[in-house]
């Protein structure tokens, strides 16, 4: 599975950041791992320096093998918690789309 973190000009892409989403990610979905071949994280601050509730964004998408892509957000006042908010929607789309796929 490659990982690939992106962020916008209002957010430090670090390797500290990197690896610390990367990290997470490989823990937190490392039961499809098999299944995905990319994720990319795209995080933002949609208010730049002025403060807003629920401003931070991750949108996540996840490509599997010969299907289209899934993509999720999740927004909140931290990236962390915006993170984490797209990685549980991550992990029920996938779990929906998997037993779908062993329906057929």
């Amino acid at each position: 599975m490659q990982i690939q973190i992106n962020t916008d000009k209002n957010i430090d892409g670090n390797e500290r950041l990197v690896n610390f989403y990367t990290s997470e990610l490989q823990n937190e979905l490392k039961r499809f791992d098999d299944k995905i071949t990319r994720i990319e994280v795209h995080l933002g601050d949609e208010n730049s320096t002025k403060f807003g509730l629920n401003d931070k964004k991750c949108l996540i998408e996840i490509r599997i093998a010969n299907k289209q892509p899934i993509a999720v957000t999740g927004n909140a006042e931290t990236l962390e918690k915006a993170f984490y908010s797209a990685i549980e929607k991550s992990k029920k789309v996938l779990e929906t789309t998997f037993e779908k796929l062993r329906s057929n």
